[in-house]
């Protein structure tokens, strides 16, 4: 939803403020119509679908309650913003009570008030309905739940028996098993209404973590213009996904347990402390416990995310699942990329199987919608030079394996390590710690 398809009626009896409102909102970029009376407002509202409606409390023939009754019952899904003057503010208040979601007060002294207040339900409305259309998505192309837990019984039953606690998750698992997915699933399996909200913590600068994580007053920071409501706020009554979890500052992670110890926070340059009920669940391809050792987490810390641990085994100890999960990606790969693949052939599915996928699911699908997009006939053939580790290579340790599948793809890639984490279907930073681990070479 972009602002160009926001739509907002104002209704004040007042022909100059209407107007000031009305100039100032269609500057934001919204789509404005307005009303100088509220049945004049209710005609307009018969073809104008609107996803706002800001009104005054005091007008002669039918006050902003009324109105606000009446629409409200015919248009659900609106949201009412009631003004009032000064020094009536009361008033705005007991219109809350009864399904404002926010007051503004004339004179406008501050148009920024204005501008905030709107903006604010706006963006709410935004990452709901971006919500809605990511479970909807996800509910028409969610594998069947025995697709996803194929030969991890074990990770379902943990899953199926923690999702409708608030229990803290934490997701154990190397890149690409799918911990995003799980994490979605518990959220969706639980009692709780509210958002699922995701925040990667190696794919944001720390400096700028804090605020995404607890949000930020208006003139906070240089560049902060207006006031932002966090991932913890905007996720409250639903459910916030950490993601890498293990690369965030320790500073912060002094912040983050505050909140899970007292579900409380304040923005960045506020003193307001908002309380939230957000239920968290964590993710990490790392070993917590180590890096505490290490002194690069907390101790606390740890012990706080480390309530309900779940660990999904790699791709490599689930052998049998690779079939279903082959057939599964062919048949939704052949229908994105409208190809007519039919079915594998015997000696690809042996090549899939006896592979040890240091890059697991990921790379997986990368690997059949590589080699489907290569394809020129209805019957699947896998030939790419990362599938030749064959079965014999498991009587090497799982780290050689991973080095060498790591060299190869580089070598495939020409050094180019964005193109090489491609290959394997993990992330670039992933990638980089590998090389590191490993201690790999420039080619």
């Amino acid at each position: 939803m972009g602002k160009k398809n926001f739509k907002i009626l104002i209704v004040d009896d007042e022909e100059h403020f209407l107007l000031l409102l009305s100039n100032i909102l269609i500057e934001e970029g919204y789509v404005v119509k307005a009303a100088d009376r509220g049945e004049r407002a209710l005609q307009i509202l018969e073809n104008f679908n609107a996803d706002m409606v800001i009104t005054d409390l005091k007008m002669p023939d039918m006050d902003g309650i009324q109105l606000m009754s009446i629409a409200g019952a015919k248009y659900p899904d609106a949201d009412f913003i009631v003004i009032t003057a000064f020094a009536t503010v009361e008033s705005a208040v007991d219109a809350m009570k009864k399904g404002a979601a926010d007051y503004i007060t004339k004179p406008l002294k501050d148009l920024d008030e204005l501008r905030i207040t709107v903006a604010r339900i706006f963006e709410k409305r935004k990452l709901l309905q971006e919500n809605i259309t990511l479970k909807n998505e996800q509910t028409d192309s969610l594998p069947p739940v025995e697709l996803i837990f194929s030969g991890i019984d074990k990770v379902y039953e943990e899953v199926k028996a923690v999702s409708p606690a608030d229990t803290t998750v934490i997701l154990y698992g190397e890149t690409g098993t799918g911990k995003s997915l799980i994490a979605r699933i518990i959220h969706m399996m639980s009692r709780r209404k509210g958002l699922f909200v995701t925040v990667n913590c190696a794919a944001i600068p720390g400096t700028l973590l804090e605020s995404e994580f607890f949000g930020h007053e208006k003139g906070a920071f240089t560049g902060a213009v207006s006031s932002k409501k966090g991932k913890f706020e905007l996720a409250s009554d639903g459910t916030i996904f950490l993601d890498e979890v293990s690369e965030m500052t320790v500073d912060l992670q002094a912040k983050l347990l505050r909140v899970l110890q007292e579900k409380c926070f304040e923005r960045l340059g506020g003193l307001e402390s908002i309380t939230v009920d957000t239920r968290v669940i964590a993710a990490t391809n790392r070993n917590l416990k180590k890096l505490v050792g290490e002194g690069s987490f907390r101790e606390d810390l740890y012990y706080r995310l480390n309530v309900f641990p779940v660990s999904i085994p790699p791709l490599r100890e689930r052998k049998e699942a690779i079939p279903v999960l082959v057939e599964y990606l062919a048949d939704r790969l052949s229908r994105k990329l409208g190809k007519h693949v039919k079915s594998i052939s015997e000696d690809a599915m042996k090549r899939l199987v006896s592979y040890l996928w240091p890059g697991n699911i990921r790379e997986l699908e990368n690997t059949i919608e590589r080699a489907m997009i290569l394809s020129k006939s209805n019957i699947l053939e896998i030939q790419l030079p990362a599938i030749e580790v064959k079965a014999e290579v498991e009587n090497l340790n799982m780290k050689s394996i991973e080095k060498k599948a790591i060299e190869d793809a580089l070598k495939r890639a020409n050094g180019n390590r964005r193109s090489a984490s491609e290959i394997l279907g993990i992330s670039l930073r992933a990638l980089q710690y590998k090389i590191k681990e490993y201690d790999i070479g420039e080619s």
